[in-house]
């Protein structure tokens, strides 16, 4: 049917209130009447025409894109898996070693609207080249540094950020403009795999490549010779896909991109959006904590537990807690993520609002299983691990799901900044400041205790638990997502595909004398 390669298609399943329009080709169904159906979406001959690439190709950009993910999140949890050497090698406290990801995590978020502008407006592919080659050079550099320059390490750690504001702002934007619906859905999962699977990974390389070369410095020169080869895939296989082709109709002219204020002031009245943002900040707030606290929380476990011998200075750390936690977390993540869409997928059909109340269980759901792997580390560190395995699944459900919500409530034009804007927003109040503030608290605890082991894993223990109580906080976020969620998806769908233009747009505005000098008025007064 010629229909289907040129009709619009939704992200996600139909609002089951959705008022198709007149003779509009692809809307199901016409005006007052019910629906005929699920929309129409364009199928493989349909996606190749309009993207100019062969589904195979477009898989193929999907795989490169996945690669870089992974050693993306691969580098920056490196650094979590060598935690207690780094720690001995400069003589730090806990605070200052939170300040390595918090240094770290607000320079991407600085970094973040400034790609996300720019990824809006130019080829997405060049930005990214450029910015993983500089965070390559940047990370290799940062294996060289003096033990008495630890400010300097701070400053590498922060630059690193370029590259990965240049890539985190960019490569959802390139999936959303090659595949559509139930095809996206399934891309983005695989894309956000590479989350908890790059994390995981980085705690094993971390922690094995230091073992086997006998220095921790040798673990962050791994990711900068695969980011050499990140490079070159970027620039052989990647194509740019026209922005919004797909969620168009053949008739209708080109989205063009609106200026930065007004785009922030459209993402800012969009409730869904800023919402799951909320929501999202939770989650980012609590596995920052973990990232970087939780392999330091294990050992001083055991080291209380009597099962591992204290780390102490001048001496390499010897644990297994790195290895084992990036196993955790590979395995949760793949779990956790496969879960959470696949739940979502289902869900969708009876409930248009499935997406945000999966988030919102998988959050609520995760905070007491956390909050029962801190209580139970004092008596036993296999309890500890079943409890964290559990709710590290939960909490991995949200991944995916939090990203297709994106994208289908913000229209192709804006969708950089809208990636931007939530990086900003959860990384300013989640895991920029929540390593140094669970360092911070453990740090204050431990003046007022005599000091000892067990004052360390004590004062650990009691300023990660804050983590519980914030994950409840992004449950509660998303339960309000799921509220706003029909209404927010429907009015993206008509913008992008012509069909509804914005509240308050200048765009509809001619202008027209008034008293001797021109004057902006809506078409509808002067067409009245």
């Amino acid at each position: 049917m010629a229909g289907s390669d040129t009709t619009p298609f939704l992200s996600q399943a139909d609002d089951p209130e959705d008022g198709p329009v007149p003779g509009t080709p692809g809307l199901p169904g016409s005006m007052g009447n019910a629906k005929s159906g699920e929309p129409e979406i364009p199928d493989r001959e349909g996606l190749q025409r309009i993207t100019g690439l062969s589904p195979a190709r477009s898989a193929l950009i999907v795989a490169v894109l996945c690669y870089i993910n992974l050693l993306n999140y691969m580098d920056r949890f490196t650094v979590a898996g060598v935690l207690p050497d780094i720690e001995q090698f400069f003589d730090i406290g806990d605070s200052s070693s939170g300040l390595i990801q918090t240094v770290f995590i607000s320079s991407y978020m600085v970094l973040a609207p400034v790609f996300g502008y720019l990824g809006d407006r130019y080829n997405r592919k060049y930005l990214m080249c450029g910015g993983i080659a500089f965070w390559s050079l940047v990370t290799l550099g940062s294996s060289f540094i003096p033990r008495e320059r630890f400010w300097l390490l701070l400053l590498t750690r922060g630059l690193v950020g370029v590259g990965e504001a240049s890539y985190s702002t960019i490569a959802p934007t390139l999936i959303a403009d090659l595949f559509v619906a139930d095809q996206r859905s399934r891309m983005l999962s695989v894309f956000y795999f590479a989350i908890p699977v790059g994390s995981g990974l980085g705690y094993i390389a971390g922690s094995k490549v230091k073992d086997v070369a006998g220095d921790w410095h040798w673990a962050l020169r791994v990711t900068p010779g695969l980011g050499v080869v990140a490079v070159l895939l970027l620039f052989l296989v990647v194509r740019e896909p026209p922005r919004g082709a797909v969620e168009r109709h053949s008739d209708s002219p080109p989205l063009n991109p609106t200026s930065w204020w007004a785009d922030l002031r459209a993402l800012a009245r969009n409730p869904s959006f800023t919402l799951s943002s909320l929501g999202f900040t939770a989650v980012a707030f609590v596995t920052g904590s973990l990232a970087l606290w939780a392999p330091a929380f294990l050992l001083r476990s055991r080291v209380v537990l009597g099962e591992t011998p204290p780390c102490l200075p001048g001496d390499s750390c010897s644990s297994s807690d790195s290895l084992i936690f990036g196993l955790i977390t590979c395995l949760t993540g793949v779990l956790g993520v496969g879960l959470g869409v696949e739940i979502s997928r289902r869900l969708r059909r009876s409930n248009p609002r499935a997406d945000p109340l999966v988030c919102a269980a998988g959050l609520l759901g995760s905070a007491p299983f956390l909050f029962l792997s801190l209580a139970c580390a004092r008596g036993s560190i296999v309890a500890t691990y079943i409890f964290i395995f559990i709710g590290e699944t939960l909490l991995s459900m949200n991944w995916a799901i939090v990203a297709d919500i994106l994208l289908y409530v913000v229209i192709p034009t804006r969708r950089s900044t809208a990636e931007a804007f939530q990086i900003v927003l959860s990384h300013l109040l989640g895991d920029a400041g929540s390593p140094y503030l669970i360092g911070l608290i453990s740090d204050r605890l431990r003046r007022s205790w005599p000091p000892s082991f067990l004052s360390e894993f004590r004062a650990l223990q009691l300023s990660l638990m804050l983590c519980a109580f914030v994950g409840a906080l992004g449950g509660a976020a998303f339960l309000g997502t799921a509220i706003f969620i029909e209404g927010d998806r429907r009015r993206a769908q008509l913008h992008a595909q012509g069909l509804l233009p914005e509240a308050g747009s200048t765009d509809d505005r001619i202008v027209v004398p008034q008293r001797g000098r021109s004057t902006r008025v809506p078409v509808s007064s002067v067409l009245i």
